[in-house]
């Protein structure tokens, strides 16, 4: 009779188990495991600034990391976030999974990352001529109530253009003179923002010129923050519009 009662009580401890692995919650939108040992591990994010490519998917070592897909204009994780990989030599896949239209080539690449770095991906060009540029994030928390900031210049163009000044209201100056085309600055100092602190705005203008380009009101960069300023879009045609928008890397 003990011996019946010991397998009867065991049997209802494997049920429940199963009953609760079998009631987890699978929202479908994120198909990288959460991390939480980060030991020889890397930071990774990924900017789409390709023009009029929406629905990329992005996978390392052959595995899916993304549930859905990138938009253009849009960062994965979305800001301020990361996905973790293991550190070392990775391989990137960023193709179009659609079944009927492939008009954009998958874009294949292997990066050397080293542990517990963080790194931005950027996506840049057009859906027909697809590029990346990985840049390290040079992460540091400001002693002080500061934020900080970069410019990354990824405007398309199939013929030459001028290089880019980012010029602060609040500053009254450019916080970034004569930045190439697909370049991307070091961090900078920048006052971030408070009740006694106005919010920003910013404006890209050609080397030398005070014509504004493209417009980022209401820029309010949360202390101790590192972020992007990226300036993307088509420099001749109307569509996509010259856009110069911010994402956070922490």
């Amino acid at each position: 009779m003990k011996l019946t009662k010991i397998i009867i009580a065991f049997s209802a401890v494997i049920v429940s188990a199963l009953l609760a692995v079998s009631c987890t919650k699978q929202t479908g939108k994120e198909v990288a495991l959460e991390q939480n040992n980060f030991t020889n591990r890397t930071f990774v994010q990924v900017y789409n600034a390709t023009l009029n490519a929406t629905r990329n998917y992005i996978y390392v070592d052959g595995s899916a990391v993304t549930g859905a897909a990138v938009a253009y204009g849009a960062t994965f994780p979305s800001t301020p976030s990361n996905f973790t990989v293991a550190s070392g030599v990775r391989a990137f896949l960023i193709r179009d999974t659609s079944s009927t239209i492939l008009t954009q080539p998958p874009m294949s690449f292997a990066e050397n990352f080293e542990a517990n770095q963080s790194y931005t991906i950027f996506m840049f060009d057009s859906l027909t001529t697809p590029k990346q540029k990985t840049v390290k994030n040079d992460i540091v928390f400001p002693d002080d109530t500061t934020s900080r900031i970069r410019f990354a210049n990824f405007i398309f163009s199939k013929n030459a253009v001028p290089n880019m000044d980012l010029f602060s209201v609040k500053r009254n100056a450019n916080v970034f003179t004569n930045v190439q085309t697909t370049d991307v600055t070091n961090y900078i100092p920048h006052p971030s923002s408070s009740k006694t602190v106005e919010n920003d705005t910013l404006y890209v203008r050609a080397t030398g010129t005070t014509t504004n380009l493209a417009t980022l009101t209401g820029f309010a960069p949360v202390r101790k923050r590192s972020y992007t300023l990226i300036f993307r879009g088509s420099y001749q045609a109307a569509s996509p519009a010259k856009t110069l928008s911010s994402f956070s890397s922490n």
